[in-house]
């Protein structure tokens, strides 16, 4: 079976108006499953400290989304851009500040025998298969209001908000 089969799926990246900051969601093939690499923030940062997210920051002028995920990933874990293969984009989403439109940006990269965490920006690199994020009942979901967030607890750290409603609309494509 082809890992990559149901990505196929995937549009392009989106390139919406106004679109502040995009993310690397990272995949490779690990025998016979995918993992994806999301990293847990210095405690030190001004926002989302020791949040668990995806690499990723602001676009910066003369950038697309692609362009943007690429350097912050090899910024912040040393994943050098050549690794990189751009294979298409979830829908943007927003942050608890409505106006941050994130660009999320799915990739298929090779993974470097070591990847390196910016010591001012990464604390933990952590590396899920697929398959354990697949499994519903390692998730949990609140509604605040009228939104539902969702949690999934590593021994990292807790994947919530933003980055869990991307990582969630991720494995929709494998369900």
């Amino acid at each position: 079976m082809d890992l990559w089969e149901p990505l196929r799926a995937l549009p392009p990246v989106a390139h919406p108006v106004g679109a502040r900051a995009a993310v690397l969601v990272p995949l490779y093939e690990d025998g016979d499953d995918l993992r994806v690499i999301l990293t847990r923030r210095h405690g030190d940062m001004p926002t989302h400290a020791g949040d668990v997210v995806f690499p990723g920051g602001m676009i910066e002028a003369g950038e697309g989304p692609e362009e943007t995920a690429r350097r912050e990933a090899w910024e912040e874990i040393g994943l050098p851009p050549d690794h990189v293969e751009v294979i298409g984009g979830l829908e943007p989403v927003t942050t608890r500040a409505l106006e941050m439109v994130i660009v999320p940006v799915v990739a298929r990269v090779r993974r470097p025998a070591v990847l390196v965490p910016s010591p001012t920006e990464v604390e933990v690199i952590l590396e899920p298969r697929l398959a354990e994020l697949l499994d519903q009942s390692t998730w949990r979901e609140e509604v605040w209001g009228d939104h539902t967030l969702w949690f999934h607890l590593f021994p990292e750290g807790m994947l919530w908000g933003a980055t869990a409603r991307m990582v969630r609309s991720l494995l929709g494509y494998f369900a």
